[in-house]
């Protein structure tokens, strides 16, 4: 069975991989924590954040967005003391602040879902990449969706970080042709 390249023989990165990436997320929960996520990666490998992940969910409330946007100077002092995350003030503060945008997103559209995938009229891009060479590191859909962000005020939103956002919650079909996962993950919607 044959899988993207990146993920390598990491049993997390594999799982990960086979079962969530590129999977079309509409949960505006989900897309609140990979949204944070991805953000705390940025410079960093994302196995190093998915190996945190578990530790992320708890020191940030599940990723409840209600919650983190209340957090407050005892919040970001207890974070920064928190090993099993990334303990980056800047990261941090992003997240809290990046939860009151989420909100503000919320009450204008409705939900986040329907804010971020009106930037694919509803569809997921089906890429057909051959080779891990081929796949972008941003394209100019992520640049305008990471100007867009970042006018409504959210931070750790460039656009690489955006790009990598839209494939891990399925906005793009970034599987390789040849894996196995690139059909499976075309039929969801």
């Amino acid at each position: 069975m044959m899988r993207c390249d990146w993920c390598g023989d990491d049993g997390l990165y594999i799982a990960y991989h086979d079962t969530e990436w590129g999977v079309p997320m509409h949960h505006d929960s989900a897309l609140f924590e990979f949204l944070i996520l991805e953000g705390a990666q940025a410079g960093l490998a994302w196995i190093t954040i998915l190996r945190k992940r578990d530790n992320y969910r708890r020191a940030f409330d599940g990723f409840d967005p209600q919650r983190v946007a209340l957090y407050g100077e005892t919040d970001v002092a207890r974070l920064l003391a928190d090993s099993g995350i990334v303990r980056n003030r800047l990261k941090i503060n992003a997240a809290i602040n990046n939860a009151k945008a989420f909100l503000a997103v919320q009450d204008e559209f409705g939900s986040f879902d329907r804010y971020l995938w009106c930037w694919v009229e509803g569809q997921p891009i089906q890429n057909h990449w051959q080779t891990l060479a081929q796949l972008p590191a941003s394209t100019p859909l992520s640049d305008r969706l990471s100007k867009d962000l970042s006018k409504r005020g959210f931070k750790f939103v460039g656009s690489t970080i955006c790009y990598s956002l839209m494939q891990a919650v399925g906005l793009v079909n970034d599987h390789l042709v040849g894996c196995f996962r690139h059909e499976e993950v075309a039929r969801h919607r």
